[in-house]
């Protein structure tokens, strides 16, 4: 059973962290309608790392399009990439935010923010942001030609992603679309931003409750870690080709319903 439930929570973070639906909220909800114990922030921090790694491989030609590159060329190409320098920026919001509710807002987060009522009215908010980025006029920035002013736009609207229900990819890829980037790129640029965002919450969640996970077991872990990874990687793929002709909608709409399902079991 400690596996079967371990195999649910890494379907559920892979599926979900990338469809804009928010992983988090579907962590803690489905668990309680289940009748699982609900994961909790630091557990699922931690098999988000399958989710990162998931990214790294599916983008690796384009995070490492380099051959045989000696260690100082690796160091120049990471320092001369815009893509990665506009990642870093993208960041600074959400590591800011996330410090300082970790250090001076944790219980207010842990008993307010994560309560199902309030995943619910998140959930009916992300879904009237995402129906106006859906009706947004198609734009014209992309990953080659945007600025740091447009990235960073994006960080700061990731930082919202720490509250659970608004979903770190529906944010940042509604957030591109409203402030003029096309589909395919918006999609693309939230993907590889996931990936310090994910990265530290889930080395901070680790070393904050590190005792805990060795009540957890090894084999346990490392199986939701390799079933998030997997369904990650089908999550990232279908989605940069459904929505790149197909838009937010059917998004919407699960969201809407989504919301309505926990007011009525609350």
């Amino acid at each position: 059973m400690e596996y079967l439930k371990f195999i649910l929570y890494g379907l559920i973070q892979g599926l979900t962290e990338f469809i804009p639906v928010s992983s988090t909220a579907h962590l803690k909800v489905i668990s309680l309608f289940l009748g699982i114990d609900d994961p909790g922030a630091s557990l699922s921090a931690t098999i988000q790392i399958g989710s990162v790694l998931a990214i790294a491989w599916y983008f690796r030609n384009d995070i490492f399009n380099f051959r045989g590159q000696s260690s100082k060329q690796f160091l120049d190409y990471l320092l001369q990439q815009r893509l990665l320098k506009s990642i870093l920026i993208s960041t600074i919001p959400i590591v800011l935010l996330g410090g300082s509710i970790k250090l001076f807002f944790s219980h207010f987060f842990d008993n307010v923010l994560r309560s199902n009522l309030s995943i619910a009215l998140v959930s009916f908010l992300m879904a009237f942001f995402m129906y106006l980025a859906d009706c947004s006029k198609r734009g014209s920035i992309n990953i080659k030609n945007h600025n740091y002013s447009d990235s960073f736009l994006i960080g700061l609207f990731q930082a919202f992603a720490i509250i659970p229900g608004v979903s770190r990819s529906g944010v940042t890829i509604s957030s591109a679309l409203i402030s003029g980037w096309e589909r395919g790129d918006a999609a693309k640029f939230s993907f590889l931003l996931g990936i310090p965002a994910i990265s530290l919450a889930a080395i901070v969640e680790f070393i904050s409750s590190f005792n805990n996970f060795f009540s957890i077991g090894f084999f346990p872990l490392f199986v939701g870690f390799i079933t998030t990874f997997l369904t990650s990687l089908l999550a990232i793929d279908f989605l940069l080709k459904y929505f790149s002709s197909n838009g937010l909608k059917i998004f919407i709409i699960y969201r809407v319903i989504f919301g309505f399902v926990i007011l009525l079991n609350l």
